[in-house]
């Protein structure tokens, strides 16, 4: 991939890259929504991503560029960072995170030529926004000379989608991109935050079967089920659903929105306990027990998967090469992520897929990934 990245900087450019840059996309394992109610949560980096490359320039302009996308996209280094709209929306991330430098105590670099490049599947729940995030605060950091711990820049990352992008998730997607480690998840508590990784035990895979069919995070379902738990936590007293029990929720007389919410985030956070005990133990069976669970709490209490992932999650689930599956990611369509035996190969994977065009007409990818290391600088 590095070696496609630099041809194309230097044919777009008409020189090589001062910097290389990459991170990788995500799979949330389990956990979903707990990170902005302060829970913990499990994640692995895989290994496919964004990488960036970047060469300084002394003409005071920005100029980005995308192999997935065709426009150039020319902002002048002397103003603030705008958000941008239609076909130059995607340079929002980067943008996000050249407005997000300040706020951490962080040098801005002025002009530059930079091309992004990706082999990580869009809208896939596997957090091509993180990827795109972590590289580029790697490639800015980097051009200014800076040395910054890699906390500091998993949290100027979120800070851009939060506040810039305009997406108010929690810290699991930059904190797996910045954090990751080979054969191993990461652990986040989210009230530090606080980063450890979990080893992951031998013999297991994962598959992702990506459906096509999404909503846009930033379109208000996914802002929607942050003002639900917000007002959940309000109503149980509490600052964050982290610090409220099994018990309040099920005491307390909240609206019947607000209680699945909450009966989910609490319910969830258990899991992700259990989940790192039974790793832990080699308790494979366990862990896919919990996914599944997990699964089933997102379809009927935070209401954030699909008739597609539903059916993906049933069928895969039916194999007894497959130790659980769930939606990954902040749902609402997206992929779903299978935790399998070495047993579980393409014909396997294969027959889900075709069951699955059978019933819905249109035929899900499938990506076999593996673990993969946080974001770096290559060169």
């Amino acid at each position: 991939m590095k070696d496609h990245l630099v041809a194309q900087f230097a044919a777009r450019f008409g020189r090589p890259p001062e910097i290389v840059t990459r991170a990788p996309g995500r799979i949330e394992f389990i956990g979903n929504h707990t990170d902005y109610n302060g829970g913990p949560v499990l994640g692995a980096a895989i290994d496919r991503g964004i990488w960036v490359a970047l060469a300084r320039r002394d003409d005071g302009v920005r100029v980005f560029a995308s192999d997935q996308r065709p426009a150039v996209v020319k902002l002048p280094a002397t103003t603030a960072p705008a958000r941008q709209t239609g076909d130059a929306s995607w340079v929002n991330y980067p943008l996000g995170v050249l407005a997000a430098l300040p706020v951490f105590g962080l040098p801005v670099p002025g002009g530059f030529d930079y091309l992004a490049a990706s082999d990580l599947p869009p809208g896939a729940g596997l957090s091509s926004s993180a990827a795109i995030e972590l590289a580029s605060a790697l490639a800015f950091v980097a051009a200014t000379g800076t040395t910054v711990e890699r906390g500091v820049l998993v949290q100027a990352a979120r800070h851009a989608e939060n506040h810039f992008v305009g997406v108010p998730c929690g810290i699991l997607d930059q904190g797996v991109s910045g954090f990751g480690r080979r054969d191993h998840l990461v652990y986040i508590d989210c009230r530090g935050p606080r980063f450890e990784t979990v080893p992951l035990p031998a013999g297991v895979q994962f598959r992702i079967f990506n459906t096509h069919t999404k909503h846009a995070l930033v379109d208000g379902l996914y802002a929607a089920r942050h003002r639900e738990c917000l007002a959940a936590a309000a109503a149980l007293g509490v600052a964050q659903l982290v610090d409220a029990t099994a018990a309040q929720v099920t005491a307390a007389a909240l609206p019947p929105v607000e209680a699945r919410r909450a009966r989910h985030v609490v319910d969830e956070i258990a899991r992700v306990g259990a989940t790192v005990a039974a790793l832990r133990a080699g308790d494979l069976a366990a862990v896919g027990r919990l996914l599944t669970a997990s699964h089933e709490s997102s379809r009927t209490l935070f209401e954030n998967s699909t008739a597609e992932l539903d059916f993906l999650v049933a069928a895969l689930t039916a194999s007894p090469h497959v130790y659980g599956a769930r939606l990954t990611g902040g749902g609402f369509g997206g992929a779903v992520m299978a935790l399998t035996t070495a047993e579980f190969g393409a014909a396997d994977a294969e027959a889900v897929a075709a069951a699955y065009a059978a019933r819905f007409g249109t035929r899900p990818d499938i990506l076999e990934t593996r673990t993969g290391d946080g974001a770096e600088r290559i060169s």
